[in-house]
C-alpha cells in the first residue's frame, strides 16, 4: 500500500514546470514562506541564516611573490619551472616584488607553487 507521501510524489512528478511553479507559489502564500527560508537546512534550535552570512568557498586563488630572499637564482629557476616564463619575464617578476605569479588557480595548485618557492627561500602569499 502506497503512503500519502508516495502518492503526493507521484502526483508532483506528473506536473508540468508551469504547474510546479504555481504549486510552489501557492505553498509559499499559504504558509507564509519567504525566500530566506530556503537558504539552508534547518536543524532543531538553529537560527535563520541571512544571505549575507553565508560564505561561499573560494575556488580561484592568486599567488603573489612577496619576497625573494637570499637565494635569488634558485627562486628564479623554480619560478621559471612553475610558470614556463622566459628568463627576462621571470627576472622582471623577481625584481618587482610583490608580483603576481599566477591568477585564478585552484587551491591545490596555489599551495604547490607556494611550497616550491618557499623551499628555495622566497615568501609567497595566496589570496
Amino acid at each position: 500500500m502506497a503512503s500519502k507521501i508516495d502518492e503526493l510524489i507521484n502526483t508532483i512528478e506528473s506536473l508540468t514546470v508551469m504547474e510546479l511553479a504555481e504549486l510552489v507559489q501557492k505553498l509559499k502564500d499559504k504558509f507564509g514562506i519567504t525566500q530566506t527560508a530556503f537558504i539552508g537546512p534547518v536543524s532543531s534550535g538553529a537560527q535563520s541564516t541571512a544571505p549575507s552570512e553565508i560564505k561561499e568557498e573560494k575556488t580561484e586563488f592568486t599567488v603573489t611573490l612577496v619576497s625573494v630572499g637570499d637565494k635569488k637564482i634558485q627562486v628564479l629557476k623554480e619560478l621559471r619551472a612553475l610558470t614556463n616564463l622566459g628568463l627576462k619575464e621571470a627576472k622582471d617578476l623577481i625584481d618587482n616584488v610583490p608580483s603576481v605569479i599566477k591568477e585564478k588557480v585552484s587551491k591545490e595548485e596555489a599551495e604547490k607553487i607556494k611550497a616550491k618557492l618557499e623551499e628555495v627561500g622566497a615568501k609567497v602569499e595566496i589570496k
